[in-house]
């Protein structure tokens, strides 16, 4: 936690988290901050410019495009966190249990994680969603499997590190269990780097279900998102311009926040807390360890008291 608080000092943070927080207000209170009813037709303004009245204009069946894009903000950021969520529950339990549960368990999640990094996740999705079903959740889910692998790799590559730390070490020897070490000792060190990871894949997942949107997957017409008015906006650019500026630049900029974001915690010292250096440093050690593991160990370079469980 002492990472995220250093975060919160660096002034690119604070932009990032302001940008976030305006996206999540337009997310949670977007159908009542609309002006005008997002699925409301009117043939008579069709494809009108910015004016007083409609600020963006309205697109192709005359539709105000300012309400259709703060609707469908809270759509495209579900299905991103949605994708996270799967993405988190699928890689970080495995890639930590990893670390207890024999090598056996450790070989199979391991290329089964191998397996899923090497497929293209839009591909992937849309075959998902052409055999399961077209919907939101289905793609989410989709693309959530596809990123479970970098969360697996993060988790088990800066546990791997913590769990041959000399405090780690004395803890065992005092009777404490896997779990009591793994809740005291390892999570609260990997939280921070997992929250590098998470940010850069939501703002990976959030450029996926516009992707999707676009190409007419997960939510479907006449509900509005990002993607959806982007690929509805490019079919009148002879009209209308400039309409696709305005959901390609909302989705460039709260993609660019969270990654502002991540990078201002790992420049915070969130890989630090790994022993070896770094995230990079213990991926290294992880992949090293399907061979040889070297007795040579790096140390915890914090002094930390080691707290006796109650037995």
């Amino acid at each position: 936690m002492r990472t995220l608080r250093r975060a919160w000092r660096l002034p690119s943070a604070k932009v990032s988290l302001a940008v976030i927080g305006l996206v999540a207000v337009l997310a949670v209170f977007g159908g009542a901050i609309a002006p005008f009813d997002p699925l409301k037709q009117d043939p008579s303004l069709v494809l009108q410019g910015p004016g007083g009245r409609h600020l963006l204009g309205t697109d192709y069946l005359g539709r105000d495009v300012l309400s259709r894009l703060i609707e469908g903000t809270g759509r495209s950021v579900v299905g991103a966190l949605e994708a996270v969520g799967v993405g988190l529950a699928l890689g970080v339990l495995p890639g930590l249990a990893s670390l207890w549960c024999g090598r056996v368990f450790e070989w199979v999640v391991s290329r089964l994680a191998d397996a899923f990094m090497t497929l293209p996740y839009i591909v992937f999705a849309v075959a998902v969603t052409g055999v399961l079903g077209n919907t939101l959740t289905t793609a989410m889910v989709a693309i959530g499997v596809i990123l479970a692998p970098r969360f697996f790799r993060i988790a088990r590559a800066a546990g791997l590190g913590l769990t041959r730390a000399q405090y780690v070490e004395a803890a065992e020897l005092f009777g404490a269990s896997r779990w009591w070490i793994l809740r005291t000792h390892i999570w609260s060190k990997v939280l921070p780097t997992l929250a590098v990871t998470a940010a850069q894949a939501m703002a990976a997942a959030l450029l996926a279900v516009s992707s999707l949107a676009f190409l007419g997957l997960g939510v479907q017409p006449p509900a509005p998102t990002w993607g959806g008015l982007l690929s509805g906006d490019l079919q009148y650019l002879s009209q209308q311009p400039w309409a696709p500026l305005a959901p390609g630049l909302l989705i460039m900029v709260a993609a660019g926040a969270l990654n502002t974001l991540a990078d201002a915690i790992r420049d915070s010292g969130a890989t630090d807390l790994l022993p070896g250096g770094g995230e990079f440093a213990a991926a290294d050690s992880a992949d090293a360890s399907d061979g040889d593991v070297s007795a040579d160990q790096p140390e915890a370079k914090e002094n930390i008291h080691v707290p006796v469980p109650a037995l």
